[in-house]
């Protein structure tokens, strides 16, 4: 493991960043700034390695975005409509950072904290555990909630993240990981890519990306991922949902027992070899084409444009608080929080 200083922080605080290496020739790093993916090595086909995830080359990159660069996000991944929920009886209303919606957590979710950090090595790889605690009020989340972290690069090439949690208040929570993921190289985009999702039905949204409630199935429709096809095939498909969300940006709804830790998606790229394998706890994941991602120059002055990665963020539903036929993402004290994502890679 390597560990080094990424930068300050507008207050002076520094940033640290740690570079997790197994025995195959992946390298994860990682800041605490936001527990954010930095960079993913993954060899490719010829054994070369390259770096697989959208990202800057300093610190000032990630704290001027607003794209959510490779992420943790919370306490509520995606959307809740009008940021206003009720639980236990008490009307709660969120910060709307996407008037009148909030997404990803408010102003200053997850993604813009500082979490303390420690790094481990085991027998079976390097990790580091990230910790926060998220003040009663934060946001308007109610509860004190106390969250750790935990990513791991392993000698059997999974990435894992795990996310534990409690509350002394009921609250919501859905954490996720917003990684930009391109497995081939930053200027080439991503519609090339070949996807699979296990899923046979998706959430339509409305014209304000807020779900309607329906679980609508796949058959016969650009969201049908069953099999891999290229990303790009019905991307810009004449469809009601592509044309709302200017491509894909939606949640899957997986098929899959709860809280089972099962295979969710594939994501491959035929050129390169590199193929990455999803596998998570969570009964939804979001694909994100990176439909309204701005030009920006990311690392080694590569263009962060649309299409440039893409994101598969397992999680829960978004909405959920209002829409009681989602999985409940309520948390009660003395209840502990899991949730486990697992990235496998490969080459074939």
């Amino acid at each position: 493991m390597h560990i080094r200083e990424f930068g300050m922080m507008p207050d002076g605080t520094k940033v640290t960043e740690y570079t997790l290496i197994n025995q195959h020739g992946l390298e994860m790093s990682v800041i605490n700034y936001g527990c954010t993916i930095t960079s993913i090595l993954v060899p490719d086909r010829q054994g070369q390695p390259g770096d697989v995830v959208l990202g800057f080359d300093s610190l000032d990159g990630y704290l001027g975005s607003n794209h959510y660069v490779g992420c943790v996000i919370g306490r509520y991944a995606n959307r809740i409509a009008a940021g206003k929920f009720t639980l236990s009886g008490r009307n709660y209303s969120l910060q709307a950072n996407l008037p009148p919606h909030h997404l990803h957590g408010g102003l200053n979710g997850f993604n813009k904290k500082l979490w303390s950090a420690v790094p481990f090595e085991n027998e079976e790889g390097e990790g580091v555990d990230f910790f926060y605690k998220s003040p009663d009020g934060e946001e308007g989340y109610p509860g004190t909630l106390d969250v750790m972290v935990r990513y791991m690069l392993s000698h059997e090439n999974d990435i894992i993240f795990h996310y534990t949690a409690k509350t002394d208040q009921p609250t919501v929570i859905n954490l996720s990981q917003h990684t930009y993921f391109n497995l081939n190289d930053h200027d080439a985009g991503i519609l090339e890519h070949e996807l699979m999702l296990r899923a046979d039905q998706y959430l339509p949204v409305d014209h304000q990306m807020i779900p309607t409630g329906e679980f609508k199935d796949v058959n016969g429709s650009p969201f049908d991922f069953r099999k891999m096809k290229q990303v790009g095939k019905d991307i810009s498909a004449e469809d009601e949902q592509i044309n709302i969300a200017n491509g894909y940006d939606h949640n899957w709804v997986l098929a899959k027992k709860e809280n089972e830790l099962s295979e969710a998606a594939i994501l491959y790229h035929h050129e390169s070899g590199r193929k990455m394998q999803v596998y998570t706890t969570e009964p939804g994941i979001q694909l994100y084409t990176g439909n309204f991602l701005d030009q920006q120059i990311g690392k080694g002055n590569s263009l962060n444009g649309p299409h440039a990665g893409l994101c598969l963020e397992t999680q829960h539903f978004p909405d959920s608080p209002n829409q009681p036929n989602f999985p409940s993402v309520v948390l009660n004290p003395g209840e502990p929080f899991q949730s486990t994502t697992i990235l496998h890679f490969s080459v074939d």
